[in-house]
């Protein structure tokens, strides 16, 4: 189909009345690299106001099918936090440390213009930073990744610096817009704390990854007085069961989120990376990759709650197992939605660069959410995710399909 590369479109009808676990996506596109011959691949689970929002990711190995489970939980994440917007998802099938991965992703973002411009509002994701993928929009004109709502606003220039200035205004741990999602997981994490009555400095929890999501949730805890005894990047798993000093390990970090191991303090251990899954914490925070607890490790979880950073970090077979064993499981659409709220809090003009404000939003909506799921669970045995679904799931539902492009005002 050109220099763009070749596509492969298959579009299915929405089924009526169903919530977003159960019906088809909208549409499915295959992508294939002229230059590379890799994959890769778009899922619009559903539309709103002619809408969908959803990160890009790239590392080897990714699937349609991995797409387009990510873009059925984006649109649950959407309907619970009550956003104007559906869920989408890409994904390539790339390394993104190749010296290529950086073109890969600019062509595929050129092939899929035709969506980014109108429809897909795109963000990070596994493999790809926030500054790389605004980095390829302003090279192919498109500004930055919101750039399919900022383009609706009255003044879009406008916009677009106030986005950029959410973005990169600079907070403890970072700048906001790298470290709100990891704040929200912190304080998911927090409200299973409080909803049990744990005191913070005796609840310890384990990170699984400690890029951008799980580095924000390890700092944010650390910070707020939890212990953070483990976690774990690719080379393996560090623990201290006195407590790791998390913003010291955070600065040995490289751009692929990576421990430099030569200049760990000698009293940190180190041991294998699937050691953290079993950790004996309190709280286990999966932040690497999907499918990290299946049927075959769920057993080795030894955490008293699993809050999932990662998106569709449990398996349902895994979660199922846990629930059994009465290990509840905060979804991956509540705990880790923060970034993707926030966003649309920002684009919609509802939280401003004052980060307190952000910060206080998006503790109150988490934390009550949080609660609601635990409250049920311990009162009524029903699993969190089964009871998140109902968070404005059907109401949103209702929407899609049913609003004009031009009924959502961006100001």
């Amino acid at each position: 189909m050109g220099p763009a590369g070749e596509q492969t479109l298959h579009a299915v009808p929405p089924a009526g009345g169903a919530g977003p676990r159960d019906t088809e996506p909208l549409l499915r596109l295959t992508w294939t690299d002229p230059v590379t011959g890799t994959h890769g691949y778009l899922v619009v689970h559903s539309l709103i106001s002619g809408l969908a929002t959803g990160g890009t990711r790239m590392r080897a190995g990714a699937t349609m099918s991995e797409v387009e489970d990510l873009a059925r939980g984006m649109a649950a994440k959407t309907a619970v936090f009550d956003l104007p917007v559906g869920g989408a998802k890409g994904g390539i099938d790339f390394d993104p440390k190749d010296p290529r991965a950086v073109g890969v992703l600019e062509r595929f973002c050129q092939a899929m213009r035709p969506w980014l411009d109108d429809h897909w509002v795109t963000a990070e994701d596994l493999g790809v930073p926030q500054h790389l993928i605004d980095e390829v929009f302003a090279r192919i004109g498109l500004g930055q990744s919101y750039h399919a709502a900022i383009r609706r606003s009255a003044d879009p220039e406008q916009t677009l610096r106030r986005v950029r200035a959410g973005l990169d205004t600079p907070v403890p741990g970072g700048l906001l817009g790298d470290v709100i999602g990891g704040y929200g997981v912190a304080q998911a994490c927090l409200a299973a704390a409080g909803s049990w009555g744990w005191p913070l400095p005796d609840t310890t929890v384990a990170v699984q990854g400690i890029g951008t999501m799980g580095g924000g949730a390890a700092w944010y805890l650390h910070e707020a007085g939890m212990r953070v005894v483990a976690v774990a990047d690719a080379a393996g798993t560090l623990y201290r069961p006195e407590g790791l000093d998390i913003p010291a390990l955070l600065d040995l970090r490289d751009s692929y989120g990576e421990v430099d191991r030569s200049r760990l303090p000698a009293d940190v251990q180190q041991l294998p990376r699937a050691a953290v899954i079993a950790m004996q914490v309190d709280v286990l925070v999966p932040a690497a990759i999907s499918y990290a607890i299946t049927p075959d490790n769920s057993y080795d979880v030894a955490a008293r709650v699993v809050v999932e950073a990662a998106n569709n970090a449990t398996t349902p077979e895994a979660e199922d197992m846990l629930s059994a064993r009465g290990i509840p499981v905060i979804p991956d659409f509540v705990a880790n939605a923060g970034a993707a709220a926030w966003a649309w809090w920002l684009l919609l003009g509802q939280v401003g660069t004052d980060p307190e404000d952000s910060f206080r939003r998006l503790r109150t909506e988490m934390r009550t959410k949080v609660a609601m799921l635990l409250d049920r669970w311990s009162t009524a045995w029903v699993p969190p995710r089964q009871t998140a679904w109902g968070l404005g799931v059907d109401r949103h539902t209702a929407q899609v399909g049913e609003a004009a492009v031009e009924d959502l005002i961006i100001p």
